[in-house]
């Protein structure tokens, strides 16, 4: 059912906004472009900032081990699936990042706060759903957000050194408190650097794949969109399911990927300097394209074609030992690569979702309460490194559904101002070409 309103949603917007997906070239120049007159206070970071915290506290496992276990769960359709999801995903994304831009505080001190606690309370008036917001949002920082990541870089720095997980959560948290110290700033010039290196260095090895399998791609795609409305198709030794199965599993990967909908992303956005709902909506839209549309896309190809070329090699293989197999056919340390990988996306994402957390506690008990949330956010990245996962998985689910209803609500509320605020910027851009041709300035 929840699969169902995210997925609903996501194709809804899509359709109430006229396929924003259209303008997804235009995020993408103005995420690297300096806004004219653009002045940011001292905890402000630029648009591209904003979409790097974004997209290093969504991309992680769930486009690595998530992919290759829906393939696994939902044979080669699942690709697709969790592609269109991803594309849908876009136009919800902008929806959330248009009104907590808009809707965004200034403080006496001139910090700005925002995000959906900030769009309930003064756009709906309903303070007491942003509360309940802005603590899901909290408790579920604990979970998905430091200590899941932490048992997966615990485990993937064990599958190269015999380290204790006790050694590693101490690691783990003390780098990350000193990057979390100094603020969303900080935490920004981390993440500039910080995805495009892992990005790199992961679809580096994806690349090499597909180029070194490429006499299987195209039969690769036409397996993934055949299986997609077709639950007889399998292959490389993993079966087939049904098409409702590839259909759930790569709906629920793709959800899980670029968490749009879910009311997180949104804080990041307003983070931003920029005053312009719109621009920052189109900016912040483009990290579902980066991470699901793109990375998830490349890795289901990579994956598929060696399951085509090597079927051997993943006959009867665990799920999540998909990728590994996968990352085997590198020339050398392909596992190594794959697991350096992981350990750095869960990194960025345990430094991303701190700013979601934070902001959070912001909202809930002031700047005070942050400091005390950030120490008790680093004690839970230790623990997530030694204890066993399935509880806080569990929790971890139950606060995000929690966190994305008020959000959901929220967005079909103000539709009609999410909508307004497309209407005149396309009005804009119309007024601007006419005066262009007409050689007035």
């Amino acid at each position: 059912m929840l699969l169902l309103l995210f997925f609903g949603t996501h194709l809804y917007f899509t359709l109430y906004l006229g396929v924003i997906q259209r303008k997804l070239p235009l995020g993408i120049r103005l995420s690297v472009a300096r806004e004219k007159g653009e002045r940011r206070a001292k905890n402000e970071v630029s648009p591209y900032s904003a979409l790097a915290t974004a997209l290093a506290a969504t991309i992680g496992t769930g486009n690595i081990i998530g992919v290759s276990t829906a393939i696994a769960l939902g044979g080669p359709g699942a690709v697709f699936w969790c592609w269109l999801t991803g594309f849908f995903g876009i136009a919800t994304c902008y929806a959330e990042c248009f009104l907590s831009v808009r809707y965004k505080v200034s403080g006496k001190d001139g910090k700005t706060a925002g995000g959906p606690m900030y769009v309930l309370e003064h756009g709906l008036g309903k303070k007491w759903l942003a509360t309940v917001f802005a603590f899901c949002t909290v408790l579920a920082s604990f979970g998905i957000g430091s200590s899941v990541q932490a048992h997966s870089i615990a485990t993937a720095v064990r599958e190269m050194f015999p380290v204790p997980a006790s050694v590693v959560g101490i690691l783990v948290a003390v780098a990350a408190g000193t990057i979390i110290v100094g603020g969303s700033r900080q935490i920004a010039k981390v993440c500039t650097w910080l995805v495009p290196l892992m990005s790199a260095l992961y679809l580096g090895g994806c690349l090499f794949l597909i180029v070194k399998n490429r006499d299987t791609v195209p039969e690769a795609v036409a397996v993934i969109l055949r299986a997609a409305f077709d639950g007889r198709a399998a292959v490389g030794g993993v079966a087939g399911g049904t098409v409702m199965t590839a259909i759930r599993t790569g709906v629920a990967r793709g959800l899980f990927t670029n968490e749009a909908g879910l009311g997180s992303i949104p804080m990041a956005a307003a983070a931003s300097g920029s005053q312009d709902a719109v621009r920052q909506g189109l900016v912040s839209m483009t990290g579902p394209f980066w991470d699901t549309v793109v990375m998830c896309a490349i890795t289901g190809i990579a994956t598929v074609a060696g399951m085509l070329k090597h079927p051997g090699n993943y006959a009867g293989i665990a799920a999540d030992r998909l990728g590994f197999a996968a990352f085997s056919e590198l020339p050398a340390y392909g596992e190594e690569i794959l697991s350096a990988s992981l350990a750095l996306f869960a990194f960025a994402t345990i430094i991303g979702w701190n700013v979601y957390g934070a902001s959070a506690a912001r909202y809930l008990f002031g700047e005070r309460g942050v400091k005390f949330y950030q120490a008790c956010y680093l004690v839970s990245v230790f623990l997530g490194a030694v204890l066993s996962m399935e509880t806080v998985w569990g929790l971890a689910d139950l606060f995000n559904i929690l966190m994305a209803l008020p959000n959901l609500l929220c967005l079909f509320l103000m539709k009609k101002e999410i909508k307004e605020g497309i209407r005149a910027e396309d009005l804009s851009v119309k007024k601007k070409n006419c005066i262009l041709k007409s050689g007035k300035v």
